[in-house]
């Protein structure tokens, strides 16, 4: 197995939280909050506002919009927001809302319902170069409302020196859940765990879909399906034999964490993890290859947020200009440059893994990754999900499930879906 370290981006992720919708969090403490109040009404003025992931990510959007500012001759802003979604509930409520911003995709239809987003998709000349799976999260009755800036997938992320102090050689890398079984019980020695994530769906339904499951299928809850049960099952056994532990059983907040200090010696997570490797961990030796098939092949889970534009904003036509280039090739390459992000842009596909090999896995999980669903009220039956899987070690997964599945039907018959 080749070493490879993590690569030199600044961007690093304080927690857990911000992971499941890739950079759509806030995590800039110390960039004034755009508020209620920072709409642009008739000045012809941009207002940007976005959840960064450090400072990387501010510096980077910046300059971006300023050098599209200085070649348009249209002002534009930066805001980093220090709560997100509250200054953005702000701002709609107001009717002050930013000209453009950050969606995560678990809010988008929230949003969408609700008037707040202008569905522009129609007007960029770069609508059909976006992966499939990322223009499903950002449509609404047939409507691409806005466009996906970047995404993630999860991969299998393995600590190469603990590989081979097991005795563990390219051969071994795991393909599929026996293996990633055999190899996770390798590796559980010395105060080590083999495998480590986070107790939440947005770890654990990747399983899912490698056994053929999901929680909304073709628009019907199917949390409650027997894939479901099995990839709990599957978990629970690797839990029971002493390589599997959740994160906070190790004593670390994330996957991540659990991971670089050593505690595990593989954990599943998305390409945010090379910024906090390299931020908080760059001497730990690590290579990314794709998760083991399950019994219905490959699966992984995507996270994507896209360019929002306020439908009250009296800017839109500079608005959509501005997100036409922020999402080019050029710039989404440059993006990933300054702060680790994947390119949602089919076409900067191959310039991106020449550049950055060693995510070459994370690239490859786009072809058959399922997107985190985001009809309205999904988000909080997940929310709930997550509570139930902390206890699965010792829990009954048929019931969790069931539980979930009721909530999902609730859910998905409130939002109309």
């Amino acid at each position: 197995m080749s070493r490879t370290r993590s690569l030199a981006v600044a961007a690093s992720l304080a927690s857990a939280t911000l992971l499941l919708s890739a950079c759509g969090g806030s995590g800039f403490d110390d960039a004034p909050a755009a508020g209620g109040g920072s709409g642009s009404a008739g000045t012809g003025q941009l207002q940007v506002l976005i959840g960064s992931s450090g400072q990387a990510e501010t510096t980077a959007v910046t300059d971006a919009v300023e050098a599209w500012s200085s070649e348009s001759g249209t002002a534009a802003t930066v805001t980093a927001a220090s709560d997100l979604n509250q200054e953005l509930s702000q701002g709609f409520a107001a009717k002050t809302p930013p000209d453009v911003f950050y969606v995560s995709a678990d809010l988008f239809n929230s949003y969408a319902a609700s008037g707040a987003l202008e569905p522009y998709g129609d007007q960029l000349s770069n609508a059909d170069d976006f992966y499939p799976v990322l223009t499903e999260a950002f449509t609404r009755d047939g409507e691409l409302y806005c466009a996906p800036k970047d995404f993630s997938t999860l991969a299998l992320v393995i600590n190469t020196d603990l590989w081979t102090q097991a005795g563990l050689t390219d051969a071994d890398v795991p393909t599929t859940w026996d293996q990633l079984r055999a190899v996770a019980q390798r590796l559980t020695a010395n105060g080590v765990t083999g495998l480590s994530t986070s107790a939440e769906y947005s770890r654990l339904g990747a399983f899912m879909a490698e056994a053929g499951g999901g929680l909304v299928t073709d628009g019907e809850a199917t949390a409650d399906s027997q894939q479901n049960v099995e990839a709990l099952q599957y978990v629970q056994s690797l839990m029971a034999d002493g390589s599997y532990a959740f994160a906070a059983d190790l004593g670390a907040g994330w996957g991540g964490e659990a991971f670089g200090t050593g505690k595990a010696a593989m954990t599943i997570e998305g390409n945010w993890l090379v910024g906090a490797m390299a931020s908080d961990y760059p001497d730990v030796e690590y290579e990314v290859v794709e998760l083991p098939a399950g019994p219905a092949g490959k699966g992984t889970l995507t996270f994507t947020n896209c360019w929002g534009v306020a439908a009250d904003s009296q800017n839109k036509e500079e608005a959509v200009e501005l997100v036409e280039s922020l999402t080019s090739s050029d710039q989404q390459l440059a993006f990933a440059k300054g702060f680790g992000v994947m390119p949602s842009l089919q076409s900067a596909a191959q310039p991106f893994s020449q550049e950055f090999p060693a995510q070459a896995a994370f690239l490859a999980g786009a072809d058959y990754a399922t997107a985190v669903p985001n009809q309205e009220g999904v988000s909080d039956v997940i929310t709930d999900l997550n509570s139930q899987l902390e206890g699965l070690e010792t829990g009954d997964p048929q019931a969790v499930l069931q539980r979930t599945q009721t909530n999902l039907e609730a859910a998905l018959k409130s939002s109309g879906s």
